[in-house]
């Protein structure tokens, strides 16, 4: 989870060393020259810095503790965002989606100290001021995940409120070019874990056209039954592990 210190490379190019916000979008550490996330079919260039990696780090060898029982908190390699990515590769391969999803649950609980989530059913009841001040939040503190995002007005239960969050471009889903990955890595597993461990209801909707996703605070998620992501086929010029004879992405069936 990023915060944007004045230390951190949180610029765009050609910009002086403090945070821009630019079209509503906070552009900390995007390395494009214009500032924004690259277009469809090219992966976006990121100029990260200590604080990036060390969250993209931590994550790694929590997923690499948790996904294969090697390394773990001791463990003081240094990863890139391609390196967290392949991470989350090898936890995919040998694991069906709910094992997936599981490994997922564990490393997120890991980062949080003990009591955190009973803690935050307290802080946060499910109203419309805690979604809204959740998607605030999320704009600065995953960046480094997903890449600039901003708060957008939504609907919930026919209530307008600031509580989505819309993430121009996923990085996340961007560097793995892959569906099962998106849904089982990040989507379902964050999903579940806002709904069901703090108790605030998040849906999370990825456009796989343009890689963009949108989140929704105080918005209860659909079954995966229901959910139009289980009827997403793969991207097959963008994933090396891709089935293109299958209608639906095979890591999101079983």
């Amino acid at each position: 989870m990023e915060l944007c210190f004045p230390a951190a490379r949180c610029l765009p190019a050609n910009q002086s060393r403090r945070r821009k916000v630019r079209d509503g979008f906070i552009r900390c550490g995007i390395a494009e020259p214009s500032g924004m996330p690259a277009p469809m079919g090219q992966k976006t260039k990121y100029n990260d810095g200590f604080f990036e990696r060390a969250f993209m780090s931590l994550f790694a060898r929590k997923m690499d503790k948790f996904g294969s029982g090697k390394g773990g908190d001791g463990d003081l390699k240094w990863y890139d965002y391609g390196g967290f990515v392949e991470v989350s590769k090898k936890v995919m391969q040998g694991r069906n989606r709910k094992q997936q999803q599981e490994v997922v649950r564990e490393v997120l609980l890991s980062m949080l100290p003990p009591g955190a989530p009973a803690q935050f059913r307290k802080l946060f009841p499910p109203t419309k001021w805690a979604a809204e001040f959740n998607a605030a939040l999320t704009v600065p503190f995953f960046h480094w995940l997903v890449g600039p995002s901003e708060v957008i007005e939504v609907e919930v239960n026919g209530v307008k409120q600031r509580s989505g969050v819309l993430i121009k471009k996923c990085r996340y889903l961007e560097n793995s070019g892959c569906v099962g990955m998106c849904v089982n890595m990040c989507k379902l597993p964050t999903q579940d874990f806002f709904t069901n461990e703090f108790g605030l209801p998040l849906t999370m909707n990825p456009n796989f056209e343009d890689m963009s996703c949108e989140m929704v605070y105080g918005q209860v998620p659909p079954p995966i039954e229901e959910d139009p992501v289980s009827k997403q086929p793969c991207l097959a010029d963008l994933c090396s592990i891709s089935n293109p004879s299958s209608t639906v992405c095979p890591k999101l069936q079983g």
